[in-house]
């Protein structure tokens, strides 16, 4: 019994390799196209932009990519990422009502590096590169309302902020046949708060 399930084992560990050097005849870049979608955390840390000033929100994120993968322990990697749009928090602060939103997108380009694990179907990676960063942020400020009243009026600022930023990950796949499944945690530097996010995805080799 051990011996059939050694041969097995031997047989599709021999099929996998043979349609990975198939594949990799017909894709010498070992380009990739996948998708994917998580939790996010949208934070902002600047006071200037808008009361209440500092937020924590957890939303959901998804995204797409498109990478390649040249030789096994280097690639490069695009990825477009919307980490979703919290509602606006509303609060009084003695004087009136405020409220504060954040919608960040990016585009993002990486450079990958794979560790040399002597694991065929297993990767360890991490990346680091540029992002276009793209923040939407609303405030919202009214006056205090009066006692007889149930509507306040109020301002509305809104503010579009795009910027090249720094934005750098880590993840782990397992692959076979050109199919991969991975988990990644991701996040750009801001001056609005660090917009992070744990996802997981799966990719295609053609």
């Amino acid at each position: 019994m051990k011996r059939i399930s050694g041969s097995l084992l031997a047989i599709l560990a021999v099929a996998a390799c043979a349609t990975s050097t198939a594949a990799l005849a017909d894709n010498p870049a070992g380009f990739y196209l996948g998708a994917g979608a998580g939790y996010s955390t949208i934070r902002s840390d600047d006071p200037a932009y808008g009361l209440p000033g500092y937020f924590n929100d957890h939303q959901t994120a998804w995204k797409v990519i498109a990478g390649v993968r040249p030789i096994p322990i280097i690639g490069a990697e695009y990825e477009y990422i919307d980490f979703g749009h919290p509602s606006n928090r509303y609060g009084s602060n003695g004087f009136g009502y405020y409220g504060l939103d954040s919608h960040p997108r990016a585009n993002m380009l990486f450079g990958v590096g794979y560790l040399p694990l002597p694991i065929p179907f297993f990767d360890v990676y991490g990346k680091a590169g540029v992002a276009r960063l793209q923040t939407n942020v609303t405030t919202f400020v009214a006056n205090a309302c009066p006692s007889n009243s149930n509507s306040c009026t109020g301002t509305y600022f809104r503010r579009n902020e795009t910027d090249n930023k720094f934005a750098y990950g880590v993840g782990v796949q397992s692959k076979a046949w050109g199919v991969a499944f991975r988990a990644e945690y991701e996040r750009i530097s801001s001056q609005f708060g660090d917009p992070d996010a744990l996802t997981v995805s799966a990719t295609w080799t053609f």
